[in-house]
């Protein structure tokens, strides 16, 4: 199973290991568009500063973000899993994992990023800001960017088994798996339930929607499931006590399933 993750806005600082070295990183077929972007970013964040701001869109609060930038290339890193901070990775809590669960979260959890593309959760890197939507002055919108190293790259990294993308729509655009593998893919939609003078009613929640998906990849690596196909993954998450909907939809030939997860409370 490959976990397709979107990053946190918010990340750790303080990083403590060596300088970022990009040929360390997992996904090696990623580095020299990692080393493109990385160029891009830290030449705009050496430069003009509102020119930097307006790019990445930073509120006059979030200005330091710009310096720590600039600094990239020689700032302390950290693994992946610890930069990454907020209510997913709050629920997923991967510095609680067994040692079992840890090991799983390693192998299958795939962090998507402006920046790098994507990375696993030991790989190590500096603290940074860049989201997927940013548009790089010499390199145009990051989404549209990383569609063709992706393409070369994930396949392999998916592998033959089940894909599960808990990515958001921005990150989502860097790649969408095609043919076969699309139809190995589940994506998973959180719903909150309440009903209202009797009637239920459904709503999208941003921090239901985190939480519960940080807290189902949780659940799923800590009982050592790796489910094959969507519908093996529905199946597992009703085992896990989730209100599991659309596994009984025809599937379409060449796309993901989408599957929803009903929940009541956080």
């Amino acid at each position: 199973m490959l976990v397709l993750l979107p990053p946190s806005e918010g990340k750790a600082t303080g990083g403590t290991g060596p300088a970022l070295d990009t040929g360390k990183l997992s996904l090696p077929g990623l580095t020299a568009a990692r080393e493109t972007v990385l160029a891009e970013l830290v030449d705009l964040c050496t430069g003009d500063q509102d020119k930097a701001a307006d790019t990445l869109g930073l509120s006059p609060g979030l200005r330091g973000e710009i310096a720590k930038n600039a600094a990239l290339r020689t700032s302390g890193t950290r693994p992946a899993g610890e930069i990454y901070t907020g209510v997913l990775y709050d629920a997923l809590g991967l510095a609680t994992l067994t040692a079992p669960a840890r090991r799983a979260a390693e192998r299958s959890l795939l962090v998507f990023s402006g920046l790098w593309g994507a990375v696993r959760i030991i790989d190590p890197i500096p603290s940074y800001r860049c989201s997927m939507g940013v548009k790089l002055p010499g390199l145009g919108a990051l989404g549209a960017y990383w569609r063709a190293p992706m393409a070369d790259v994930l396949p392999e990294a998916a592998g033959d088994g089940l894909v599960l993308d808990l990515r958001s729509a921005a990150y989502a655009t860097a790649w969408k798996p095609k043919g076969e593998l699309a139809e190995r893919t589940a994506t998973v939609r959180v719903l909150h339930s309440k009903t209202v003078a009797g009637v239920e009613k459904r709503t999208v929640v941003s921090h239901f929607n985190k939480a519960t998906k940080g807290r189902l990849v949780r659940e799923l690596l800590t009982a050592g499931l790796d489910p094959a196909t969507p519908a093996d993954l529905a199946t597992a998450l009703r085992e896990l006590g989730y209100v599991v909907e659309g596994d009984d939809a025809p599937a379409k030939r060449g796309k993901p399933q989408a599957l929803d997860v009903i929940v009541t409370e956080l």
